[in-house]
């Protein structure tokens, strides 16, 4: 067997080390898997899934939970909180940054004031959505709510578990004390619709629709059941000019699009992938799009784009809010892109000819392949799994045979 080369053999080491790469996939964290192996959190566990908090933690990265155990949780559900606040509560020991034990202990400065899933829903007033972390004498690190007079009400218990740098389960003594938080939350039947959608990053959406017969509609399904999908401002923004350019029907049935007459929850769309009717669905003008998801990620697919739902602002039976990162463009109203037709082939070197050859003629896009344009532009859906990796790693295990041959 022949000796390779000093370059040859770092050629195959680093296609190894690929290789590896593309065979080892990653899963998102799951937040109630990782405290039901501590019955001590159970309580705990109960009300994040409950509240819908879950979800919306298993969806973001670099974060940091700080859970009560039992005991302590009793003392939070003897207040008689309505579900809606316990909500708050609880968003308020979701950190929106990563703390390990580690880290908690080598804080610069001592102290540092950490943003909260309850700051992300816009509702928390003042600094009432931060939680201030400080690093004290003898080893202990004590936690209070913003807003607080700066008092620290709990300290660091133990690390439940840490996986750098997504996600980190601590415990902590007690839970933090807020009359913001703590205070009377409306329902979703009692709440403002577009006002819920304008505070939280979808006021475009929303003032489009007030200004539409589509906010009626929605709002007389909203008692039976309603999920509504809000493009955030700036996508909403940059699509008013082709918005603009569509008739009044065609207005109303996109505003319609975005919504289907049933509560969906986050975790029904993961469970329930498929065609889903909205608001707009009408006889033959089917006006669908199809749910799929991949592990958290859920995606909302018609035949001209994919949009992924990128939060959530409200999730509570029978009303439903997601926001997403694109519009979603029905087929009804909007035509698909049709692939660019094929270069004509170069003539032969030893074959020359004077006629010239016809470009092919261009594909109408009823012609076109019945196939989603996202999925051939997968920057556009910042997807999180490479689905090409068996054919790399295939065509990688080839280039190592011939290197080693």
């Amino acid at each position: 067997m022949q000796l390779l080369p000093g370059s040859a053999w770092t050629l195959m080491v680093s296609l190894s080390a690929l290789l590896l790469l593309l065979c080892c996939a990653t899963e998102a964290h799951n937040v109630t898997s990782i405290l039901a192996k501590n019955p001590e959190f159970s309580t705990f566990n109960h009300y994040l899934t409950v509240t819908h908090l879950a979800n919306e933690i298993n969806l973001r990265e670099t974060i940091t939970v700080c859970a009560v155990d039992n005991p302590g949780m009793s003392d939070l559900l003897a207040k008689g909180l309505s579900i809606y606040a316990i909500k708050n509560v609880l968003s308020l020991h979701v950190l929106l940054d990563y703390f390990g034990a580690k880290k908690l202990h080598q804080i610069t400065n001592g102290t540092a004031l950490a943003a909260t899933m309850y700051q992300a829903t816009g509702s928390a007033p003042g600094a009432s959505g931060f939680v201030n972390i400080t690093d004290l004498k003898g080893g202990k690190v004590g936690f209070g709510a913003g807003g607080n007079d700066g008092e620290l009400t709990a300290t660091f218990v133990k690390s439940v578990e840490e996986i750098p740098y997504n996600i980190s389960v601590i415990q902590i003594s007690k839970i933090l004390p807020s009359e913001e938080a703590e205070a009377p939350t409306p329902g979703p039947s009692e709440q403002n619709l577009t006002g819920l959608m304008s505070a939280h990053g979808c006021k475009v959406f929303a003032d489009t629709l007030v200004a539409s017969d589509a906010q009626k509609t929605y709002e007389d399904n909203l008692e039976g059941g309603l999920t509504v999908f809000c493009p955030m401002d700036d996508v909403f923004k940059s699509f008013l000019p082709m918005y603009k350019n569509l008739t009044a029907d065609g207005k109303l049935s996109l505003l319609l699009y975005h919504g289907i007459p049933v509560y969906q929850s986050l975790s029904l769309l993961k469970s329930s992938n498929g065609v889903m009717n909205t608001l707009a669905t009408d006889g033959a003008k089917k006006y669908d799009f199809t749910v799929q998801n991949d592990g958290e990620v859920v995606t909302l697919k018609t035949k001209i784009v994919t949009a992924r739902i990128t939060g959530t602002l409200l999730d509570e039976q029978p009303l439903a809010i997601f926001t997403i990162d694109k519009v979603l463009l029905p087929q009804e109203l909007f035509k698909a892109e049709a692939p660019a037709p094929a270069p004509a082939p170069a003539p032969e070197a030893d074959a020359p000819t004077t006629e010239k050859s016809s470009p092919p003629a261009p594909v109408s896009p009823a012609e076109a392949p019945n196939e989603d344009p996202a999925d051939q532009k997968a920057d556009d859906n910042g997807s999180v799994r490479y689905n090409g990796g068996g054919f790399v790693a295939l065509l990688l295990s080839s280039l190592l045979g011939l290197l080693v041959l």
